[in-house]
């Protein structure tokens, strides 16, 4: 087996290249940085995300052929044809992933090439109310939140609105293959139902944004669950199911909110830490960064006066997050 390593441009981690011939492999014991002198100190370069997943995949698979005592006269030890052919399929698997990743990432203009999310937890983290964020007597209601507890270093990105109904905004996340969540308000979107179909084909997931996007604080309860449960009934007819995550309009609320919610099958209400706009971004926390599990808010639409798209601000996000180290994962795949 031939291990190659290859600096891959803006991502900070060492790329191995896995290639088995035979049944003869070496036991790897580590992938020394370009210049390690042989019989030297071993430099090694930092790993993540991928990059770190697919050498620990590599160890874990050698390491059942390479056990103390198996190795043969040049320190090698023996991996079977079958899990040498299985090993070198994914590998050649993951590197033409990468490959398509960072094509689509040239071609729009991206900075780096985002990294691959983790797989989504096989449980579920405990979701509850941002502290400072409850109401009275919710206990039982769809909590609000703008953070996912985890310790990994991934954002969940969310569309709302839907003004910009732009087909290169669709094309664009689908090559790059970066997971969205949208919210939707019918009297925004009812123009081009389509539009939103072809966008929950390609994998995303449809939510309640209201009908009117009104502000629900200043509307009696019953108002308010037609607003939400009016919704409702739109999505499942234009678009084959009713969601059970809901964001009131501009983040407001009350405690009538959140029991009309509930009423109409809603679970949760997440909201943002983060919001990207066209020409700048928002933040909630003083600090101006993004933190492990936040939720960013984009809008389907142009900027003041036309000036910058969704795809541009989407491209500003990319770009954030990948050089602080995130990866965008799947918001319903923690919820």
């Amino acid at each position: 087996m031939n291990v190659q390593g290859a600096n891959v441009q803006g991502a900070g981690v060492r790329v191995v290249r896995v290639r088995v011939a035979g049944v003869r492999s070496a036991c790897l014991r580590g992938v020394p940085a370009r210049g390690a002198r042989p019989g030297g100190v071993r430099r090694f370069r930092p790993a993540v995300a991928a990059g770190a997943a697919l050498i620990l995949l590599v160890v874990t698979a050698l390491a059942t052929g390479c056990s103390a005592g198996e190795h043969d006269r040049h320190g090698q030890g023996l991996l079977n044809a079958p899990e040498a052919r299985a090993l070198d399929a994914y590998a050649t698997r993951l590197g033409a992933r990468y490959a398509e990743r960072a094509v689509a990432a040239k071609r729009w203009a991206l900075g780096r090439v985002p990294p691959v999310p983790p797989s989504a937890p096989a449980r579920k983290p405990p979701i509850t109310f941002r502290k400072g964020f409850e109401v009275e007597g919710g206990k039982d209601l769809p909590p609000v939140f703008t953070t996912v507890p985890t310790r990994n270093k991934i954002v969940f990105l969310t569309v709302d609105e839907g003004t910009e109904k732009d087909p290169e905004f669709l094309r664009m996340m689908s090559e790059l293959k970066v997971p969205y969540s949208a919210f939707l308000s019918d009297d925004l979107i009812n123009d081009d139902y389509d539009y939103f179909r072809r966008m929950r084909d390609l994998g995303v997931t449809l939510n309640n944004d209201t009908l009117h996007t009104p502000y629900l604080p200043g509307m009696p309860y019953e108002e308010q669950r037609q607003e939400i449960c009016g919704m409702q009934d739109v999505m499942a007819r234009e678009f084959g199911r009713r969601p059970t995550l809901f964001r009131p309009p501009n983040g407001v609320y009350d405690a009538d909110t959140l029991r009309a919610a509930k009423s109409c099958g809603i679970r949760y209400a997440p909201i943002w830490n983060e919001e990207v706009l066209a020409d700048h971004w928002e933040y909630r926390e003083w600090d101006h960064r993004l933190h492990p599990g936040d939720i960013v808010l984009a809008h389907l639409r142009s900027g003041p006066d036309g000036q910058g798209t969704t795809t541009d601000a989407i491209r500003r996000f990319l770009d954030r997050a990948t050089d602080e180290g995130y990866a965008v994962a799947r918001l319903e795949d923690y919820l």
